[in-house]
């Protein structure tokens, strides 16, 4: 029996794969759960749809990423802050003030836990800081620090 799957069926697939399973673990398990649907043609056209509908936006997200990096590695974000003896900072400029000042600057929105800091920023400067866009596309942003 072809079933497809709803939901996410441990040692048995994803959702979303079609499966050849036992007649009775189809009719007597799967379906009652509704953990699966019978694969009839409609089905199967609906869910080569889906797919395609779904592969489209994944597409579409990754090419607004590789926009964005490309805008983000022109930028420049300059930041003030308070120093003290030798230089250090008063504190340290975390990746929630890059992503603040970012926004103020050049109206690009990038949620904070995008920017990758190895440690917090303690000194006067420029400073290469890595944006993780999306799993494939990062970008690197020119960070500024001076004194106020």
């Amino acid at each position: 029996m072809k079933v497809i799957l709803q939901q996410d069926v441990s040692k048995l697939g994803k959702k979303g794969d079609v499966i050849e399973v036992a007649e009775g673990y189809g009719r007597n398990y799967l379906l009652p759960r509704n953990l699966a649907t019978e694969a009839s043609q409609g089905k199967l056209k609906e869910l080569s749809q889906i797919k395609k509908a779904e592969n489209r936006k994944k597409e579409q997200v990754l090419q607004e990423a590789k926009d964005t990096a490309s805008q983000l590695e022109k930028l420049q974000v300059k930041l003030t802050a308070k120093v003290g003896g030798g230089g250090k900072l008063f504190g340290a400029i975390s990746n929630k003030d890059i992503a603040d000042n970012l926004k103020k600057q050049h109206d690009i929105k990038i949620d904070k836990k995008k920017i990758v800091l190895k440690s917090p920023i303690k000194g006067l400067g420029e400073y290469q800081v890595t944006v993780k866009l999306h799993p494939k596309v990062q970008a690197q942003l020119q960070v500024v620090i001076s004194e106020a």
